[in-house]
């Protein structure tokens, strides 16, 4: 299993966590997704190799910003 967390902009309420998650766990190899909007943290557990490009084009796809983390 692999864990990526994600920091992403955008998420204001429970809706905006579930628009997330459902939209990660769309992504073949996804086996758990955990949105947080307080912290705007999303954690992705996988259990292939997928791609963070991937993961973050998703989410772009659906209206929410992935913040680069340097």
């Amino acid at each position: 299993m692999k864990e990526t967390v994600l920091k992403v902009n955008g998420m204001v309420c429970g809706g905006c966590e579930n628009r997330v998650q459902n939209a990660l766990k769309t992504i073949e190899g996804v086996e758990k997704v955990v949105a947080d909007h307080n912290t705007g943290i999303v954690t992705i557990t996988s259990k292939a190799e997928v791609p963070e490009n991937v993961m973050k084009e998703k989410i772009e796809d659906i209206g929410f910003e992935v913040v680069e983390e340097n």
